[in-house]
């Protein structure tokens, strides 16, 4: 009897295999050219209405940064869009063909969807590089895991994501001795590993240097384009330094939209939010 069979009696080796192996992410259609829609979304709490009738879309490859104050609905819409909480109504799609609705938080990450929280959740006792191979994206079935030899392909992956992350002097530095910022990088570089096409990162510069929080406005920028990318962020000179279009998340629904200028003079803003 082989180890594998050995874990239950009734089961073949081909059987356990096929019992073990994630169901395969659908193909993303994206020839709208938008990759998120929520639409007429709304979910309450204990009669709290966490988001109420919430419209938003997001192209694809676009950089788009949602603001708004503590309890607007930020943490809820990207748990909805995750699997995390499931809504009391409206719908949310991924791309054209993937009702995010109907499936759960592994199959949505599986389709394409990485979220980063904002406190970084590395494995600290593991190196820079044994993090980004445990984040790639492959067959984590027994067997290939514990075979598992990375080949040539797979360690350019890993040489590319380390320089764009800024961590290509630190490969076999242990994730719990680098720096809070250089820590953020490397969960956005794990979630890059999986090869996401939309990226929810939640406040990535909270706690950081002004050096940090530079170099970390020119990650998330540079990775627009290949990727879509949702950024939540309180810091408002941040967001200034890399916003192309911004969102304000009011009482669970939209407020207002468009370029910061805009947002940042629109009175409804100002009152509810910037102050003034």
């Amino acid at each position: 009897m082989t180890m594998i069979e050995s874990i239950h009696p009734i089961f073949k080796r081909d059987e356990v295999f096929e019992f073990l192996k994630p169901e395969a992410a659908p193909s993303l259609n994206l020839s709208s050219g938008v990759i998120l829609y929520l639409e007429g979304i709304s979910v309450s709490f204990d009669g709290f209405k966490a988001i109420n009738d919430l419209n938003l879309y997001i192209n694809d490859g676009e950089l788009r940064c949602i603001i708004g104050p503590n309890g607007a609905g930020k943490t809820t819409m990207m748990d909805i869009i995750t699997g995390k909480t499931k809504p009391d109504s409206g719908s949310a799609w991924f791309g054209q063909n993937i009702n995010l609705l109907k499936m759960d938080e592994p199959s949505i990450a599986a389709a394409g969807i990485g979220r980063k929280f904002q406190k970084p959740t590395v494995f600290e006792s593991h190196t820079v590089h044994d993090n980004l191979e445990l984040a790639m994206a492959a067959d984590k079935t027994v067997f290939p895991t514990l075979t598992a030899k990375l080949n040539s392909e797979q360690e350019d992956r890993i040489a590319e994501t380390l320089k764009l992350i800024g961590l290509q002097e630190h490969p076999y530095n242990y994730a719990g001795s680098l720096s809070h910022g250089q820590k953020q990088w490397l969960e956005i570089g794990m979630l890059l590993m999986q090869r996401p096409k939309l990226l929810l990162i939640d406040e990535p510069v909270a706690g950081m240097t002004h050096q940090e929080m530079d170099r970390t406005a020119e990650l998330l920028t540079s990775l627009a384009g290949e990727h879509s990318v949702v950024v939540v962020e309180h810091d408002m000179d941040f967001i200034r330094s890399i916003a192309r279009k911004v969102s304000v998340l009011h009482q669970g629904s939209i407020l207002a939209e468009g370029t910061m200028d805009e947002v940042q003079n629109n009175q409804k803003v100002i009152e509810v939010y910037l102050g003034g």
